[in-house]
């Protein structure tokens, strides 16, 4: 090897040798401890980003830390592959989604390689193979006759542009996430999967989840929302005040507050609403507005409250009172039970929706059971004591609730109730590339499932899509089938899986990629996943549609356990500061200039102009703000060693990463000192390590202490994923070597010892680097062939320690004396001193305090 360290040589030289070894292949029959390394898989855009490289370098360095350490690891990688993005792309350069997708697969496979990432390449998978997704279709076909999967007609947000159903967090603004096209609401029939039927399974899951994230268990448990009430009966009056025989039925968290409702909410889809339409042209058009809201419940929260009376009444269950109806905007079909019982006075929505109405507030809880004298400002949402409830006055307002709802229950006007927010999960979207759903259509038969013995039901690649309707519908070849069940005339259905569906159970798989079956018994031996990581924008959706597939396959026998993922590492973001230009706007990096104190435009310094660039804040990096800086370009530039140690340098991987250009160059100047160091010691003469350290001398102890004192924290900081102080230690120990020069015995081995440490300490962070060194430090066989070294306890124990003396509370003196000194050898010693004494002559000594191993506290007076 070379001197001088030159990543472009060391690289690729240690990438081939582990590619011809197949170096990181899971061994299955291997003895001792099995960890699972998994970061969430990568949609194949075709390049990688910055955000990328943090999470995989992440994952990396825990495993091949683990193996390091004796472990059997685990670490695969794949491809999220089906989805809405590839189609859009595959339009607009007007080829096959499919050709699209495998040509970005192969390019992000050389840049991951190119990083030194240690995958097991052999389980690689891309959920866009048959191979893959026929064992999903034959998990659907179980789930459809348990009736866990079923179909019905359900409002949803649609795109027209791109011809598919959006869930609620692809609704920006009203508009779709994708094509910022205006979205609109449409009853369709769609496919769903019973995720309520599991939702208390979910949350009670939640608890065992020591190793997740607090923040992030506590927004699973937001959204699947468990809520104990009560269910009401509203009964339905005609236009002379009678029964009609129709109930209008609510569900509230807050029974207690039921004396003070003053009308009914309902959505603008909600069957009266829509049945009182008719001959009423403006609440026909409010229901055709809301079609196209965003229906977010943050928007929902912060947006202005519109309404529109229905004409309709209905029965107060209690008092009897006339409640008059109205559709209002902020009330989704989707939750609870499509219709509200307004109490403005204690609810903000109710309270906003009145006043824009002009509509009555009745308070019947205030925090001292006294009636307000003045208007209500805002709502009142705390607990209370109930006031203008008639035979509930008095009564304090979490004790209502149980009384009021008895009181309903006595009435058969309602009962106590448990509700969710979590709804069925509505799998089937109306876009070509993804799973087709296994189901035929046959007009006699109704549904017919496809059977198991014609999976999978492969999805035509050789499609050029334009854009509009899936092509699956005008593709007779793919349309037109026999039923199974009485071989007439059928048609297949044209719906794809929500590509949540591949990316619910890929890590089951990875654990037995030739299995003729979804999984089999090798997942017992690598499941739950022991670390898992990725972004904390799939806290909700992907974890917890992950953690309900997990108990499907569990019921059917092919995975152990209730949860998939023990441990999980949600990694913050890269930040970088923008810059923009008045003429050119949004500058990438390589476009800004820093001259005099200033940034300037380097697009216009090409015309000869110089324009001033604002800096603009400092963000996550992106393609629109073009903040970004080129994974591939670095690499080139410094070295994979270099991008993963700045990386892993810069922030602990939970927190965000501010990007700095001199930090990174700072990383690669470390790196080349270390090459030039262990380069340098080598030749000057390193001897082996001692059987035995007897005869060292005190340049050598204090080199073997502070080797493992850093070996003890670079240990523990592994332990913990804090690889930015565990790199730390790292540098320390290099700079502790340049006090370690001289003659004395084992000095040499000892200085062996810590560049072997430092060289296996960074291993897991700069591979290729390490495995260089380790090579010219001697060792044979490579870094598989290593083990982790173990810490010397001995090696921590000091022969002397440094006492600080204080006189009242005032530093007067540092004493070295031996370690084995007890406390009253210390405390004659510091007043034996006259470095010490001279601060207090002619004064009485009253108390002397020994603080073990650190200081002594001489009271005089």
């Amino acid at each position: 090897m070379s001197p001088r360290y030159i990543p472009s040589e060391v690289e690729p030289h240690w990438q081939q040798i582990w590619a011809q070894a197949d170096q990181f292949k899971a061994v299955e029959a291997a003895t001792g401890d099995k960890r699972y390394i998994l970061e969430m898989f990568p949609y194949p855009s075709g390049r990688l980003h910055m955000g990328h490289v943090r999470n995989y370098t992440i994952g990396d360095a825990m495993a091949r830390y683990l193996r390091l350490k004796g472990h059997n690891v685990l670490h695969p990688m794949g491809w999220d592959a089906f989805g809405l993005p590839a189609e859009n792309a595959a339009i607009e350069h007007k080829t096959a989604p499919a050709k699209w997708t495998y040509g970005n697969i192969a390019a992000m496979r050389e840049g991951l390689k190119r990083l030194g990432f240690s995958y097991d390449w052999s389980r690689e998978l891309a959920t866009c193979t048959p191979e893959y997704y026929r064992w999903e279709q034959w998990l659907f076909l179980r789930l459809l006759d348990k009736g866990i999967a079923y179909r019905r007609k359900s409002s949803v947000n649609w795109c027209e542009k791109c011809h598919t159903v959006l869930a609620n967090e692809q609704v920006i603004e009203g508009t779709c996430w994708r094509c910022d096209s205006e979205v609109e609401m449409r009853d369709l029939e769609q496919w769903f999967l019973r995720i309520t039927d599991y939702a208390d399974q979910l949350l009670e899951g939640l608890d065992q989840l020591e190793g997740w994230p607090e923040k992030v268990v506590a927004m699973q448990r937001h959204w699947i929302g468990k809520s104990h009430g009560a269910e009401i009966v509203f009964l339905v009056l005609d236009d002379a005040g009678n029964p009609t025989g129709q109930e209008l039925t609510v569900f509230t968290t807050r029974p207690d507050t039921l004396m003070g409702v003053t009308f009914i909410s309902v959505a603008a889809e909600h069957p009266l609403s829509l049945s009182s339409s008719d001959g009423n042209p403006q609440l026909a058009a409010f229901i055709e507005k809301c079609r196209h809201h965003d229906t977010k419940e943050a928007t929902l929260d912060t947006m202005a409250k519109e309404g529109v009376a229905l004409g309709v009444n209905v029965r107060h269950p209690l008092t009897g009172e006339v409640v008059p109806v109205y559709a209002a905007n902020f009330v989704l079909m989707g939750y609870g039970t499509g219709a509200v019982m307004a109490v403005p006075a204690h609810d903000q929505r109710d309270f906003e929706f009145a006043a824009e109405l002009g509509l009555p507030v009745k308070e019947v809880i205030s925090a001292d059971g006294q009636i307000s004298t003045a208007p209500l400002t805002t709502a009142y949402t705390e607990p209370g004591i109930l006031v203008q409830s008639g035979p509930f006055d008095g009564i304090p307002s979490e004790e209502a609730k149980q009384v009021v709802t008895a009181a309903l229950e006595a009435k058969g006007a309602g009962k106590a109730t448990v509700q969710f927010r979590l709804r069925d999960w509505g799998v089937s979207r109306q876009r070509y590339w993804g799973c087709p759903i296994p189901v035929i259509h046959c007009p006699d038969c109704g549904i017919v499932p496809v059977p198991e013995s014609d999976l999978p039901v492969v999805l035509p690649e050789d499609v050029v899509v334009t854009g509009g309707q899936s092509p699956l519908a005008a593709m007779a070849s793919f349309t037109q089938v026999d039923c199974p069940k009485c071989g007439g005339a059928a048609r297949r259905e044209t719906d794809t899986f929500d590509t949540f569906f591949e990316s619910s159970w890929y890590y089951a798989r990875y654990t037995s990629p030739d299995a003729q079956a979804m999984v089999d018994g090798r997942a017992f031996d690598w499941l739950p996943v022991g670390h898992y990581i990725g972004g904390v924008e799939h806290a909700i959706l992907h974890l917890l549609y992950a953690r309900f597939f997990h108990r499907l396959m569990r019921d059917e026998g092919l995975v152990p356990g209730d949860e998939p993922f023990a441990n999980l590492l949600t990694q913050g973001m890269v930040r970088k500061d923008t810059h923009k230009c008045p003429e050119h706007g949004w500058l990438y990096p390589e476009d800004v200039n820093f001259e005099e104190g200033e940034y300037h435009c380097g697009i216009c310094a090409q015309d000869g102009i110089r324009t001033t660039a604002e800096v603009g804040r400092n963000e996550k990096m992106s393609k629109s703000k073009k903040n970004v800086v080129d994974p591939t370009e670095l690499v080139a530039r410094f070295g994979a060693d270099t991008a993963r140690l700045f990386i892993l340098f810069a922030a602990p991987p939970e927190r965000d990463l501010e990007w700095s250009d001199a930090a990174v160059e700072g990383a690669h100047r470390f790196l080349h000192r270390l090459w030039t160091g262990v380069h340098e010691a080598v030749e000057a003469g390193l001897p082996p390590l001692p059987a035995t350290w007897e005869g060292l001398g005190p340049k050598g102890k204090e080199l073997r202490l502070a080797t493992h004192q850093a070996w003890q924290r670079l240990d523990n900081d592994f332990a913990r994923n804090q690889f930015n102080t565990a790199i730390a230690a790292c540098m320390e120990l290099l700079n502790a070597l340049k006090n370690a020069e001289g003659d004395e015995p084992l000095l040499g081995a000892a200085r062996r010892e810590a560049l072997e440490r430092i060289v296996l300490g960074l291993a897991p962070i700069t591979p290729h680097l390490g495995e260089a060194l380790w090579q010219v430090l001697g060792h044979e066989g490579g870094l598989a062939a290593a083990t982790w070294p173990e810490l010397d306890e001995s090696a921590l124990v000091k022969d002397e320690l440094l006492w600080i003396v204080q006189v009242n509370g005032k530093l007067r003196a540092r004493l070295t004396l031996p370690a084995a000194w007890t406390p009253k050898q210390v405390e004659e010693a510091a007043l034996a001193s006259t470095e010490v004494t001279r601060h207090f002559e002619g004064q009485q000594v009253r108390k002397v305090i020994v603080v073990p191993g650190k200081l002594v506290n001489i009271v005089v007076g």
